[in-house]
């Protein structure tokens, strides 16, 4: 048994470990400069950020110890248990937590609070893991799509009901491992295709219901040249696809020019090109007797649909300040002293750092608390401004060595569970990182996605921490005998 336990630590992938041990670094030190200041009470004092921060790290290494001295069938034998668990923890938490900033996500034990929404996110992992690696599995059919489908939407319908959408949205991060383990490319085209028509219809939102008809036609243009090309990647060699493709777009390109001189609703026009389009992909399914050819017309009908419902959706399911950061980050509206303010603020301390940055705990932006939240969500800003460009740099290149580590390790894995728990732990990361930094530097919306090992707080450490040392003992278990 002492032998064993011992190959454990002579098979640990430690690049991987001191990846994780250099960013667990910078980021207590990215907290003791973000605390610098209003935190008098010292460092090493629990009662303040650094202090509370240093004692979350020191418990994270005694979970590691945990996990690496468990057997790594424990992970699988366990999963169903362990998301269970973490469900019914969600679910306890919509109704006893307390509001904070009108957030009920957070559970105090004693002195202490608990976001059980981080946790959900291995525990996913895990269920994955265990149900897609049993024997038979084929994410081919449809009832495995629903399965798997539940597993991911059961801890986003209860992080929501906590009011933390950005929280759940993460979760999605879970579709790129699905990808990898053959889920259609159609259905990722899918997704990708929906985020881009809710910008372009919230770009377009004063012209698409009848100010002028351009916008309308350009959105519908798309749509339709876009399924045009799918249709054509069913079948290459479909002569008539090409010459289509080129009439609609010229038949667009006219209709958009005329409307500049011609006062006539040209959006009829549109929609019969659609209606066309629509007779020919049934007349080429019905041909040749493939299917696909039906599942290009469903994707254009989905998407025209998706398209006028976007205002809808947008004005009557969102949160009102979830649309305000939307439309700052599309340039819609400027708020620069209100739900813009945060970035500003950040792009401000981030650009005021230079190359070099202004040195450990000279950061001015950051010291004179100008940045709301830059111990927890903006923490990557006191890391521009103190260590410039080339300490930013340095943070991108250590978690994108680590992201692409991991993927490679997951590929290596001899069993499908190590596998596909790899590459949930992969992208998890990976949506994160993009996410948060993204968030920084005002490209994408302010959602209070944490960056992991750098923001402050315990739960998101431990739950990163957990995530990445059961994938790493899994791998260990690869190279035991």
């Amino acid at each position: 048994m002492l032998s064993k336990k011992t190959s454990v630590w002579n098979n640990l992938d430690w690049i991987s470990i001191l990846l994780y041990l250099l960013l667990v670094t910078a980021g207590w030190f990215s907290i003791c400069g973000a605390s610098f200041e209003f935190d008098s009470v010292g460092w090493f004092n629990p009662s303040g950020r650094p202090g509370a921060q240093l004692i979350w790290i020191g418990l994270s290494f005694v979970l590691i110890f945990v996990i690496l001295m468990l057997d790594a069938n424990f992970f699988s034998v366990f999963a169903y248990f362990i998301y269970a668990a973490i469900i019914l923890l969600l679910i306890i938490t919509i109704f006893v937590a307390p509001d904070i900033k009108g957030s009920r996500s957070w559970l105090f034990i004693g002195t202490m609070r608990v976001q059980p929404a981080e946790f959900a996110k291995f525990a996913v992992a895990l269920a994955l893991a265990k149900y897609m690696s049993a024997y038979g599995f084929r994410l081919k059919y449809l009832k495995s799509y629903l399965i798997v489908l539940a597993i991911i939407a059961t801890p986003i319908i209860c992080i929501i009901m906590q009011r933390e959408a950005g929280s759940a949205l993460m979760f999605l991060a879970f579709f790129f491992m699905l990808y990898r383990e053959g889920m259609s490319g159609y259905v990722l085209l899918g997704g990708i295709s929906a985020m881009t028509f809710f910008v372009l219809s919230l770009k377009y939102s004063d012209v698409i219901f009848g100010f002028t008809p351009i916008g309308e036609m350009l959105v519908l243009a798309i749509v339709q040249i876009m399924t045009l090309a799918i249709a054509y990647s069913v079948k290459p060699n479909a002569i008539q696809l090409k010459i289509s493709a080129g009439v609609t777009a010229g038949a667009y390109i006219l209709g958009i020019a005329v409307s500049f001189f011609v006062q006539f609703n040209f959006v009829w026009i549109a929609w019969g090109l659609m209606l066309l389009t629509a007779g020919y992909l049934v007349y080429l399914s019905l041909k040749n007797w493939v299917t696909q050819y039906l599942l290009v017309l469903l994707f254009m009908l989905l998407s025209a649909g998706f398209l006028y419902s976007v205002d809808y959706v947008f004005d009557k399911v969102l949160e009102p300040h979830h649309q305000t950061r939307i439309k700052v980050v599309l340039g819609l509206e400027d708020d620069p002293r209100g739900v813009g303010y945060n970035v500003n603020q950040s792009k401000i301390a981030i650009g005021s750092g230079g190359f070099l940055g202004k040195g450990f705990l000279n950061g001015t932006q950051t010291k004179l608390k100008y940045v709301p939240e830059q111990a927890t969500d903006f923490i990557f800003c006191t890391v521009g401004e103190e260590e410039g460009f080339a300490g930013a740099a340095l943070v991108v290149i250590a978690f994108t060595i680590l992201i692409i580590r991991i993927y490679i390790l997951a590929e290596k894995q001899k069993n499908a569970f190590a596998r596909i728990y790899g590459h949930c732990t992969a992208s998890l990361f990976f949506v994160h990182f993009l996410v948060n930094i993204g968030m920084v530097v005002g490209l994408t919306p302010v959602i209070g996605i944490p960056l992991p090992f750098f923001s402050y707080g315990g739960s998101s450490l431990w739950a990163f921490t957990i995530l990445l040392f059961i994938f790493l003992r899994l791998d260990a278990a690869r190279k035991e005998r």
